[in-house]
């Protein structure tokens, strides 16, 4: 049977998810499965996106393929690559605030994080004034060629390129936009693949069941890697992300709170020219995003509210403090939570990163300095959430 193998590793997926070791409450497993169902979906469009000589920018994860605590703020897209070919990547730039690029050596496992080979962002493309910008990928550039001029945007492609990985940020989700992108290898471009015949269905649903098993597995195992080990309810100095990216910092954590508990989050509202962008999201004990389409669990700096010492106050809770920088918990007490600075221009300190602090939630007006500036109506809110519908809908589509 065509599809056995595939069949055979769902069901040994649900096992995993079954026997993962944070589970303990009927919430905790209803997740697993709706995480598993997601991973499902995305193993199956990878398998088939696996195509390096007629490549695609293919989604790495989405709202609802999520995996890697995911960056509700980010586009990720990705294609497969070999080292020994060359591709033109075309795209028009928009008005997202951050789009980088990086070429890995292959995927994310359960025992290793792929090396990262070169990264870099948009600041490194010559684009034109319409947005519009080129940039080739290869194993060697034609200017190390007898006679020939290299273009300006090239990346030479080092042993074992398997991937390229492109992450494009918004700040401000309402009023940014995204650009294009499509990629081609170039001595393929007018040509067509030829079609499928059954052998290769065969391989690629035996493909998708091993992504589908090592997708799980190994984001099983990266909260051990990067969280785990840290005390509960704290977080760690900026830090430059783990995984290659150059002009990307981040902060983590992992938090267990009880019902009449609120953490308190205190970091410097960054300045613009050192990080563009700023963000803080929550995650689950199943290391992806909580819903932050039809609820507040992540805020950028242009979405969070500055108190007038230059400070952003961010508060984890259940309960509805009534603040504007409130970030919902969505009815668990235990999971993940991750800041991160981009596009920087210097490397951060302890200065520039955050205090975590756990209180009484019936004490936050007199712990909170600017608690009554910070207050919101039900009203704002819920427009806020509206708002977030909104944008990630003309995120998808736009």
């Amino acid at each position: 049977m065509l599809t056995q193998s595939f069949a055979e590793a769902v069901a040994e997926a649900e096992k995993i998810i079954a026997a993962a070791p944070h589970v303990r409450t009927d919430q905790d497993l209803a997740e697993g499965y709706d995480y598993l169902a997601g991973s499902i979906q995305a193993s199956l469009h990878l398998a088939w996106a696996y195509q390096r000589d007629f490549p695609y920018f293919v989604q790495s994860t989405g709202p609802y393929t999520k995996l890697g605590l995911d960056n509700p703020d980010t586009l990720y897209l990705h294609a497969y690559l070999r080292d020994d070919a060359e591709y033109v990547v075309t795209g028009q730039r928009g008005t997202t605030t951050d789009l980088s690029f990086q070429v890995l050596n292959g995927d994310y496992s359960p025992v290793q994080v792929p090396d990262s080979l070169t990264a870099f962002d948009d600041r490194s493309l010559q684009i034109s004034p319409d947005g519009s910008f080129e940039l080739r990928l290869g194993p060697r550039k034609p200017a190390d060629r007898p006679g020939s001029g290299a273009p300006a945007s090239y990346v030479t492609l080092g042993p074992g390129s398997a991937m390229l990985a492109v992450r494009e940020v918004y700040s401000d989700w309402a009023n940014e936009r995204r650009g294009t992108l499509r990629i081609q290898r170039a001595d393929k471009i007018g040509a067509a693949p030829p079609p499928p015949d059954e052998a290769l269905l065969a391989k690629r649903y035996r493909v998708a069941g091993k992504i589908l098993l090592s997708r799980l597995r190994t984001f099983l195992a990266f909260p051990e890697w990067f969280y785990l080990t840290e005390p509960v309810n704290t977080l760690t100095p900026p830090r430059r992300t783990p995984g290659g990216l150059a002009t990307q910092f981040s902060s983590a954590g992992h938090f267990d709170l009880s019902p009449d508990q609120a953490m308190i989050v205190t970091v410097p509202a960054a300045d613009r020219d050192v990080a563009p962008y700023q963000g803080i999201q929550l995650g689950s004990q199943w290391y992806v995003s909580l819903d932050y389409i039809n609820h507040q669990t992540s805020l950028t700096a242009d979405q969070a509210r500055a108190d007038p010492d230059g400070m952003l106050r961010f508060v984890i809770t259940e309960r509805d403090p009534g603040v504007a920088n409130w970030l919902e918990l969505t009815g668990r007490n235990r999971g993940y939570v991750q800041l991160r600075w981009q596009r920087l221009t210097r490397d951060l300190t302890e200065a520039d990163g955050p205090l975590a602090e756990v209180v009484q939630f019936a004490r936050l007006p007199e712990l909170l300095p600017y608690h009554d500036s910070s207050q919101i109506s039900t009203h704002e809110y819920r427009a806020r959430i509206a708002a977030r519908q909104a944008a990630v809908a003309n995120r998808m589509v736009g």
